[in-house]
């Protein structure tokens, strides 16, 4: 192996990555009804462990079992039995099997949390998604002391995830969850030392770092998901993101992953929201790149002095290798493509390949659909949740040890998936 991706970095805290490619966190919902990891986990992981990347990051560990993502995520708070700790030591030890990193994602789903596990979900304030469907419940504005409390919850999430096996963690401070919550000021409304200004919306999120620190060791990797801004009209910029880099320089993290997007505007999976885009959005250079977010993280760059990662729409040996050169980042995130293909990045690693495979599947529509009154909308929504559904399925797939179904369709995606999760959140709400 040869290349810029096949260069080792080593981190601030000491820990070496041995190549410069990442599995991205992406969503298993293969926990058990208590919210335990499965030997799913140890199914899939040990796919991917044979993959030859650097760096294996989970999907959402939830630090609040009342405030998950989606049926299926695992939770860790409170006390935790020996049989939940065995089944976490038995997930790192297969993703640690081909000498990767393994990193918790670590994370706190707020206002975004499905109604079917919470209806009154905690959130800085009481501002609902604009989103239809009805799938989230109007969110409850927390107290003072249920802030702290988060912070403690996210310091002892970390602490047992050291304790299994995991080399690190990952703070999801992205994606419109309950820490990008706090930074936004369209859905952070406070006007306590939680809200108002930059620093009071980011006081969270560097509380939580500084918590996470202190509890998991100097030696312990520490990484934030951060957005490059949420591309909505209100919301967290840009501009307030280059300054919260700034103070988390100061914090003591050990690679800073630069995404965006949130479930109302979903520009991490390359998709626009019902609303129109803020302006943010609109770059030349990066719609003529293969990376979502890659402008923005070489801008970014000039602020960090942390090294960076950089998810999504990465296909290619090529702009993979263009993104490390120009310094826009220094580990390059690997998602959707391993959903499909488990060995994908074993293959451009190996020089065997050049581009990564693409299972992009959406509704073909007639021209009815296309008059001045089409339901598009609809067309947009189906194909969104369709194509999540599809990756999903793909996870679930491998967790009981099949393979992946790659002529599954978009239409099929949106029935099984609907279906499995709720079966999944009927299961949590008898187990609870």
């Amino acid at each position: 192996m040869t290349g810029l991706l096949s260069e080792p970095l080593r981190l601030p805290c000491g820990q070496v990555l041995s190549n410069r490619l990442a599995k991205a966190a992406m969503t298993e919902g293969l926990a058990d009804p208590h919210n335990v990891a499965t030997d799913r986990h140890v199914r899939l992981y040990e796919r991917w462990a044979k993959g030859g990347m650097g760096l294996l990051l989970t999907g959402n560990i939830q630090i609040d079992r009342r405030h998950l993502e989606r049926a299926g995520n695992v939770a860790i708070d409170g006390a935790v039995s020996g049989a939940q700790l065995a089944a976490l030591r038995a997930w790192t030890k297969a993703a640690g099997s081909g000498g990767a990193q393994v990193w918790a994602q670590i994370s706190h789903a707020g206002r975004q949390t499905p109604k079917a596990i919470n209806a009154n979900p905690l959130a800085p304030s009481s501002v609902k998604l604009g989103l239809p469907g009805g799938q989230f419940g109007e969110p409850r504005a927390m107290s003072g002391d249920e802030v702290k409390d988060v912070i403690s919850r996210f310091a002892h999430t970390a602490s047992v995830c050291r304790d299994a096996g995991f080399t690190g963690v990952q703070v999801h401070a992205a994606h419109g969850y309950l820490l990008s919550e706090f930074l936004s000021p369209r859905v952070n409304q406070r006007t306590d030392e939680w809200g108002g200004t930059l620093e009071n919306r980011a006081r969270l999120l560097l509380n939580v770092v500084k918590a996470v620190r202190t509890k998991a060791g100097a030696d312990f990797a520490i990484s934030v998901k951060l957005n490059s801004a949420d591309f909505q009209s209100g919301g967290f910029s840009n501009e307030e993101c280059l300054k919260v880099v700034a103070w988390l320089n100061e914090a003591g993290v050990d690679l800073l992953e630069v995404s965006g997007g949130t479930y109302e505007q979903p520009k991490m999976a390359g998709l626009s929201g019902i609303e129109p885009a803020s302006e943010e959005v609109v770059r030349e250079s990066t719609r003529l790149r293969e990376a979502y977010f890659i402008d923005y993280a070489a801008a970014i760059a000039k602020v960090a002095r942390m090294p960076l990662m950089v998810t999504g729409g990465f296909r290619t040996r090529a702009g993979m290798e263009d993104a490390l050169r120009i310094g826009a980042c220094h580990v390059i995130g690997v998602g959707r493509p391993l959903c499909g293909d488990p060995l994908s990045v074993k293959k451009l690693l190996n020089e065997e390949a050049e581009v990564l495979p693409a299972y992009e599947r959406r509704l073909r529509v007639g021209p009815g659909w296309l008059g001045p009154n089409s339901p598009l909308s609809v067309v947009k929504m189906l194909n969104g949740w369709g194509s999540q559904g599809w990756y999903c399925l793909q996870l679930l797939r491998m967790g009981d040890g099949r393979d992946p179904d790659l002529r599954m369709s978009v239409l099929r995606a949106v029935k099984d998936y609907a279906g499995n999760e709720a079966r999944a959140a009927k299961l949590l709400a008898r187990a609870a």
